[in-house]
């Protein structure tokens, strides 16, 4: 026997729940009746029909009449059938089928009397009575589930740990937390030199808020079976909420006694890379490769943290050798050899690999990318296409294909284009922020300054603390020389929503440079550009400086840009300007 998840136990009610096309009246069940828990002494009297004395040609025909009834939507009617025939036959078989019936109509109440009185017809049936537990769980009547759970495990010795190991997971949606853990308290009392029933009662203790019970719980069972990975891993999990730093101690001592543990040395592994102590990561990982080289937990991560260190060689193997393995997702390593390409300027192989990335996580930013090198290799339209069809696979994510296929165009100039795709998405998304922002950049570069401001306005009708809705209306309004007094109003308010924002002080010194306050424009383009060293920021601080006589400064600040950032527009119009 092994005590099953909820999951497992009521599965198929869950998986035909959907046969209920309708709200399903209540059943009446007349031939028994549940008396209040404290006046349940003993069993029903059994009815004087048994399965035996049922006429055969009735049951089968009962059974059809049912079934029939079942397969045609008719829930209220099997239910009924059911219920009738499992009470007078008391047959296991029709009573196992009742249940599922009650579960098909989501009738728990007629699913937990039918469950009941299987029990109590099949006392000694391991199914019958994991049965009647799921549904208790599902109603909610945990403080009754002690009798039952502990009979389950005592009638299966053999597979107590295990059993005793999964005892929690039928709980996991419980919220009375606290009534679950007393319920574990009293059925892994009887196991107290078991180290698995101490390895349940900190789970419990756990999901309850209780970490000191969990922490001595837990050390408990590790008494018991020091060689045991669960339970360190568990310590770790309760330690890592209040003294993260403790986890990696308690990790390698483990390791010193017992070097052969697998999960503690991924879970060791994983942990150094959180601390960024990327050498001993490396070196955990490269053991457990050597241990494990088939083994996909070991293998993964192996990948991902070369690709991070851009150890491309290590990284392409590992993530080919994931293709050989019983991988589950393929396209997130597709999409990670797309990276691995990326990253050595192979862009046709990695549009191949991008391309190869289905439907899941990594499918929105595999054909994004694919989308972004075409357009680099000269192929725009392909591109275009790739996003479009992405979107028509993938309709929640529309939006979101749509900007890019508009960021795309605007990268290649086309922003009559772009403004047109996202005029289009507009209509069938009014409203929407992304697109209204959008809108409002492009527009800004045709010079339609009146589109800028509606758009950005409704922006921030929506959204009031968008910080960049602001500055992008400041900013416009400033770069044009117009309405400079409610640009510094629009840039200050967004500077207040995002104080340390680079490209919103670098607004605030375009602002004040307009209105012909130098040193303040200097001083804030100088903290902007400390902050990052962006093109556009580089534009304006170097016109600032000249303007303010410190021409080998700015040379200086414009050359260095320049250097770094050959092809952006601004940069370049204010090095033809001042640069000789």
């Amino acid at each position: 026997m092994k005590i099953l998840p909820l999951a497992v136990l009521l599965g198929a009610f869950a998986a035909n729940a959907a046969l209920a096309a309708e709200p399903v009246a209540p059943v009446a069940v007349k031939p028994r009746t549940v008396p209040a828990k404290a006046e349940r002494t003993q069993s029903m009297p059994v009815l004087p029909l048994t399965a035996a004395e049922l006429p055969a040609g009735q049951v089968a025909y009962q059974v059809l009449l049912a079934e029939i009834g079942l397969r045609r939507g008719y829930g209220e009617l099997a239910l009924s059938v059911y219920a009738e025939l499992a009470m007078r036959s008391r047959d296991p078989q029709v009573l196992a089928r009742a249940v599922e019936v009650a579960g098909f109509t989501r009738r728990l109440d007629v699913a937990y009397e039918l469950a009941q009185l299987w029990v109590e017809t099949e006392p000694e049936s391991t199914e019958a009575r994991q049965t009647l537990v799921g549904v208790m769980v599902m109603l909610n009547r945990i403080d009754e589930l002690q009798p039952h759970l502990v009979r389950l495990l005592e009638q299966d010795k053999d597979n107590l740990a295990d059993n005793l190991v999964r005892l929690n997971r039928m709980f996991v949606r419980q919220q009375d937390k606290a009534a679950v853990f007393r319920l574990i308290e009293r059925v892994t009392a009887p196991y107290g030199q078991v180290a698995e029933a101490h390895y349940a009662l900190a789970q419990a203790a756990l999901a309850n808020g209780d970490r000191a019970q969990a922490l001595s719980s837990v050390r408990r069972a590790q008494e018991l079976r020091p060689e045991w990975e669960s339970p360190v891993l568990l310590e770790a999990q309760i330690t890592a909420s209040e003294a993260p730093a403790q986890v990696v101690s308690l990790l390698e001592r483990y390791l010193r006694r017992y070097p052969a543990a697998k999960d503690v040395r991924l879970h060791l592994a994983r942990a150094y890379v959180g601390d960024k102590r990327y050498a001993d990561a490396s070196a955990e990982f490269r053991r457990l490769l050597r241990d494990f080289p088939n083994n996909v937990e070991v293998v993964y991560p192996v990948a991902i943290l070369a690709l991070q260190q851009n150890d491309l060689d290590t990284a392409e193997a590992q993530l080919k050798h994931l293709l050989e393995l019983d991988f589950g997702d393929r396209g997130v390593v597709n999409y990670y050899l797309g990276q691995v390409m990326e990253a050595r300027h192979q862009d046709r192989a990695a549009i191949d690999y991008y391309a190869q990335v289905g439907l899941g996580d990594s499918f929105v930013s595999a054909r994004n990318r694919q989308a972004v090198l075409l357009t680099r290799e000269g192929r725009l339209g392909d591109a275009r296409l790739v996003l479009q069809q992405a979107a028509a696979i993938h309709p929640s994510q529309r939006v979101a294909f749509g900007q890019v296929e508009a960021q795309l165009l605007r990268d290649a100039k086309q922003f009559p284009a772009a403004l047109e795709l996202l005029e289009q998405l507009l209509k069938k998304h009014p409203g929407n922020p992304d697109l209204l922002y959008d809108s409002a950049l492009v527009a800004d570069r045709l010079d339609k300054v009146e589109l800028v401001e509606e758009r950005l306005r409704q922006v921030i009708a929506q959204q009031p603390d968008n910080a960049h809705a602001y500055n992008a209306l400041g900013y416009t309004f400033a770069e044009r020389n117009l309405r400079l007094e409610e640009a510094r109003e629009l840039v200050a308010r967004a500077l207040a929503l995002s104080p340390g924002d680079a490209f919103i002080i670098d607004s605030m010194g375009w602002v004040l440079y307009r209105q012909g306050d130098l040193s303040g424009a200097l001083s804030q383009l100088q903290k902007a550009y400390a902050i990052r060293q962006d093109p556009e920021i580089a534009a304006h601080l170097g016109e600032v400086l000249w303007v303010l006589g410190r021409q080998d400064e700015a040379r200086r600040v414009l050359r260095e840009a320049v250097r770094l950032n050959p092809d952006n527009e601004a940069l370049a119009a204010a090095a033809k300007k001042f640069l000789p």
